[in-house]
């Protein structure tokens, strides 16, 4: 039977390394510290860095700015892991430097998708033609609505 660790909540230390994890990785990449040609004027944005129970593993998800090139990038990155762990070590004061794996951060287009589903629930819709049911409204006698009146 397994522990159900899978479906717990990050703790504290987890949450708090993959926060400290994501600066690091920021910093990283913003100084060009990658000698890979299809990282050289590319700018990647790192939205979340989650790290397993045991702090050993974490998976980065990145996206490059404006969204281009994603899978070019992602390969990049996957391609200088190694480097970015030696990196990761010496700029950390962990017991084990995690292996980092990176993933396409898909939460942009997710806060978009919503983004447009609230705009278009937001927009007036045309009134209803209360004229058919004989009433003239919310307010209208024999609602039930009591006012004391």
């Amino acid at each position: 039977m397994k522990s159900g660790r899978a479906n717990k909540a990050p703790s504290q230390r987890q949450l708090r390394v993959g926060e400290e994890l994501r600066h690091v990785l920021s910093g990283i990449l913003a100084r060009g510290e990658l000698r890979d040609p299809d990282l050289a004027e590319v700018s990647v944005t790192v939205g979340e860095v989650r790290m397993s129970h045991d702090l050993r593993n974490a998976t980065a998800f990145v996206l490059p700015l404006g969204g281009e090139d994603g899978e070019v990038v992602l390969t990049a990155l996957r391609r200088a892991a190694p480097f970015i762990r030696g990196q990761v070590a010496r700029a950390m004061r962990l017991r084990f430097a995690p292996t980092i794996s990176f993933q396409y951060d898909t939460s942009f287009d997710y806060a978009q998708h919503i983004a447009s589903l609230l705009e278009g629930a937001a927009k007036p819709r045309p009134e209803a033609d209360d004229a058919e049911d004989g009433s003239d409204g919310p307010d209208a006698p024999g609602t039930g609505r009591d006012d004391g009146v």
